[in-house]
């Protein structure tokens, strides 16, 4: 495969587990984050999909297109790691969504954010939200959700944190 369909694949993708997403938390309460504001294009897609719910952004510098970039109030620079470990104090509530585009190519690299992202995200999440990634993050208490169809299997991954079911279990074995 080429790399311009790989590319066409991933984006494809991304976009159909997006609008699975959105559908999925109509109607919920959250804040949605976006780790990995990148050129801006998914952030873009995530307003155009819930016009009325504040997204945050998280990522090391701002490259984007000035239209597809979030205000001030809404962008959160720096590492990864560090900045959403402060997160839980900048948000007005807890997230329904996150989406997590931070792949860098370099596999050591993108493991070693995942974990640290596993560790913090369950501060920040409502029980239910669904977590949306392009790197497996070893989250805790996570189901999987069945891709969209056409979306090939480790191409994205799709989970769900802290439902009943889950916290249930996540308890139980911990006992």
């Amino acid at each position: 495969m080429s790399r311009l369909d790989s590319f066409i694949r991933r984006l494809t993708a991304q976009r159909a587990c997006l609008n699975k997403a959105a559908e999925m938390i109509d109607g919920r309460e959250g804040v949605v984050l976006e780790i990995g504001l990148g050129n801006g294009r998914t952030f873009d897609h995530l307003r155009a999909l819930l016009p009325n719910r504040e997204i945050f952004v998280f990522d090391r510098q701002v490259a984007a297109h000035p239209d597809s970039t979030p205000d001030d109030a809404h962008l959160i620079l720096g590492e990864i790691p560090e900045t959403l470990a402060r997160a839980a104090t900048l948000l007005p509530e807890p997230a329904v969504l996150v989406h997590s585009d931070i792949g860098t190519g370099n596999p050591l690299a993108d493991a070693r954010v995942a974990r640290r992202m596993a560790e913090i995200l369950p501060t920040l999440l409502h029980p239910g939200a669904i977590v949306l990634s392009d790197q497996k993050i070893p989250l805790s208490g996570a189901e999987e959700i069945p891709l969209p169809e056409g979306v090939q299997e480790g191409r994205y991954f799709f989970r769900s944190w802290g439902n009943r079911e889950t916290l249930k279990r996540a308890a139980g074995s911990r006992a």
